[in-house]
């Protein structure tokens, strides 16, 4: 099984290293440490914590209801407007999202770098790397 140091763990959940240790302090994801004295989270257990943690993420700024369930909340680092459509990127995390949408959209959505959205993923093909 493969075991994720605290870094690891909290670039792979989108977050700050900071708040990775203080989950792992309060008990919310188990730790154990390996012969060097890190402190390591089993991949299973963070699997399952990045998953409980997603369902419990949910605030104010989510819709109602949705039947896309890969939802990426981020910052808007670009966005480029032409005639009809619009290109627009998201920072989730580790992960660069590109979305194309018609510049309505955008306008409607009062999109501006700086803030924040959530990018929402449904997809009929999703392709897995093992890195």
């Amino acid at each position: 099984m493969q075991s994720y140091t605290i870094g690891q763990a909290a670039r792979l959940l989108g977050v700050s290293a900071d708040t990775a240790r203080r989950w792992a302090d309060a008990g919310k994801v188990p730790t154990h440490r390996d012969e060097a004295g890190r402190r390591l989270i089993d991949g299973r257990d963070l699997a399952a914590f990045s998953t409980e943690l997603a369902r419990s993420g949910t605030g104010e700024d989510e819709p109602a209801a949705t039947s896309v369930r890969n939802a990426f909340p981020g910052i808007v680092t670009a966005i480029k407007l032409g005639d009809v459509a619009a290109q627009v990127e998201i920072q989730a995390g580790p992960h660069r999202l590109v979305s194309l949408l018609t510049r309505e959209a955008v306008e409607e959505l009062g999109l501006e770098v700086g803030m924040r959205a959530t990018a929402r993923v449904k997809s009929t093909n999703v392709h897995i790397d093992r890195v």
